[in-house]
């Protein structure tokens, strides 16, 4: 406060700093001064000027749409996760109850059709899982070193992509689908060695780069352990 008193006694200008330090150091300064407040005019981008009150309680409207906002979003990511949450629950429930790994994929499939999808798959990496002849699920297996540049190419360090695959691509991972025009892809297992699980839409748009993987994250979890009890791992 003595700062202040001094650069006001010598005529020197205030800079921000200074009215702010008087006005913390002196709470009761508005009270004192109610009838300056009230006589106060501040710009406005719109209306030109208005008093400080006007000014004060626009910035408490603004502040409480923002947390009225910031609240509904959280209630519907709420709900969004809650419906997540279901959803995965009726799906390793159903997977948990299937009679052979046939069945497991079918009802897999089911439930990605459910959702509106071309279908899911699952490709099983060669030498974690033991699928070689005279097992009936070859079909399932994967080299690694097959998949490598795609896993290069679309995925990087990421455990999931989200996206279109060339024809190449899908020839590989998705060999007798048909008219696909984007996929889920996600590497199974904690380190995303085992293999991976596609989740396929006939529609180019429908999965894109940026989407949530929170189901995605879940399935890739309890997958191989439903796996393990058909499938004896390498």
């Amino acid at each position: 406060m003595k700062r202040f008193e001094e650069q006001v006694t010598a005529g020197v200008e205030l800079d921000d700093d200074t009215v702010m330090q008087y006005l913390q150091q002196n709470p009761d300064f508005f009270i004192r001064n109610a009838r300056l407040v009230e006589q106060m005019r501040v710009p406005h981008p719109v209306r030109g000027t208005v008093s400080l009150v006007e000014w004060h309680l626009a910035r408490q409207r603004n502040h409480i749409a923002q947390l009225e906002e910031e609240i509904t979003l959280l209630m519907e990511q709420a709900s969004a996760n809650e419906q997540l949450f279901s959803r995965l629950l009726l799906l390793h429930t159903d997977l948990a109850t299937a009679s052979s790994l046939q069945d497991m994929l079918e009802r897999l499939q089911q439930w990605a059709r459910g959702l509106g999808l071309a279908g899911a798959s699952i490709r099983l990496f060669t030498d974690r899982w033991n699928i070689g002849a005279p097992s009936d699920f070859t079909h399932l297996g994967l080299t690694r070193s097959s998949f490598e540049p795609l896993r290069i190419q679309r995925l990087g360090n990421r455990n999931h992509y989200l996206g279109g695959l060339n024809g190449s691509e899908l020839l590989l991972l998705l060999p007798e689908a048909r008219q696909v025009g984007s996929v889920a892809l996600s590497l199974l297992g904690e380190h995303g060695d085992l293999g991976l699980v596609i989740f396929s839409s006939r529609d180019a748009q429908h999965y894109q780069q940026g989407m949530g993987t929170a189901m995605l994250n879940q399935l890739t979890r309890s997958l191989p352990e439903l796996l393990a009890r058909w499938i004896e791992r390498a």
